[in-house]
Formats: structure tokens, sequence, C-alpha cells
């Protein structure tokens, strides 16, 4: 038998092949370890938004979240950000902000964030 014949066509990845997909993976896990931390803070902003639904006045609301923004420490949105609302017997608070984290050269990435906390 020769030789030709009995080698059987190599099937998987080159090494060309591998390194780019690990520099893609790479990159990509890059992006969302600086993705999560605001993901976080997202949720501490809106659990503070919650909790800031115990006020009844638009002062004391504010007072609310802003001891809760000094307890959970982020700073993308304080009291005074807010906005706040009385629907029916509710009080509702709403914020919105945006982050922006720098990929590379020239190039961001934009997140915007809202939410809104309403009164049992």
């Amino acid at each position: 038998m020769s030789a030709g014949l009995a080698r059987k066509k190599q099937r998987g990845i080159s090494f060309i092949g591998l390194l780019f997909v690990a520099i893609v993976l790479a990159c990509v896990g890059v992006v969302v370890a600086q993705v999560i931390p605001t993901l976080i803070e997202y949720q501490a902003i809106l659990k503070a938004a919650k909790k800031a639904t115990e006020g009844s006045t638009v002062p004391e609301v504010r007072a609310i979240f802003d001891r809760a923004q000094a307890i959970d420490d982020f700073q993308s949105v304080s009291g005074r950000d807010l906005v706040v609302q009385k629907v029916g017997d509710k009080v509702v608070v709403s914020f919105a902000y945006q982050r922006e984290i720098h990929l590379f050269g020239p190039a961001f990435l934009t997140l915007k964030y809202e939410g809104r906390g309403e009164s049992q």
C-alpha cells in the first residue's frame, strides 16, 4: 500500500485558526470583565431606588437614596438625579445613566442603564 493511500485526511483546527480563536476569546473576556462591575453597580442602584420608595416626600426619597448610595458606594447616580413621581398612591423612583468603557484607540462601548422602583 502506498503512503498516499494510507494517509487519512486530517481534520481539526490549524495552529493559526487556534491562535485566532484564542485572541477573539481573550478580547471578549476583557470586555466582559469590564462590563460586569457596571452590572453589579446597576443592581445596587436599583436596590437603592426601591428602598427610596419608602419615603413620602421628594427630599425624603432623595435622602434615603443618598444613604443607600453611601453604603453601597456607587457614584453613577445620586439622589438629585432621581425622577420622583407619585402614581396613584405609590411613589415611583426612576433613574437613567450611561457608562462608557474604553476599548482601544477611539473606540468606546457605551452602556445605557435605566430603572425604576415602585413602593409596595
